[in-house]
């Protein structure tokens, strides 16, 4: 049996302006309002639906790992130059415009409007089997 991931929530104080962030660091498309959430499909079936807290809560940052293309990997640490982000080479953001070389491939992490944890990374991690 598996079970594949089809959606999460994303919690953010605009949801429009943090789906449009990401979607635009990672090349991808703002989807039409489903309801109270704004989508952004990451093109494996995988759908992270902005949500803004009714209540106006605070957003408490989580952590989004995105695995993208080798070839596509410099596009998008250039868009995070454009836009003024620090990109880091650590989950704890202690090596500032730099990255890292984990598992033969690249990664980096940047933090979206709301403080989430984003990382972008070329090959997944070796996980023991």
């Amino acid at each position: 049996m598996t079970a594949d991931l089809n959606h999460t929530a994303v919690f953010a104080s605009d949801k429009r302006a943090s789906a449009r962030f990401l979607a635009g660091i990672l090349g991808l498309e703002v989807g039409a309002p489903f309801g109270p959430f704004i989508p952004v499909d990451t093109g494996n079936g995988v759908t992270l639906d902005f949500y803004e807290s009714p209540d106006g809560a605070p957003v408490a940052p989580q952590h989004y790992a995105f695995l993208v293309p080798d070839e596509e990997f410099d596009t998008m640490i250039d868009r995070l130059k454009a836009a003024d982000v620090t990109y880091y080479a650590d989950p704890n953001h202690s090596e500032p415009h730099r990255i890292n070389r984990l598992f033969g491939g690249r990664g980096a992490y940047f933090d979206d409007p709301d403080g989430h944890n984003m990382e972008i990374m070329t090959r997944p991690y070796a996980r023991p089997a």
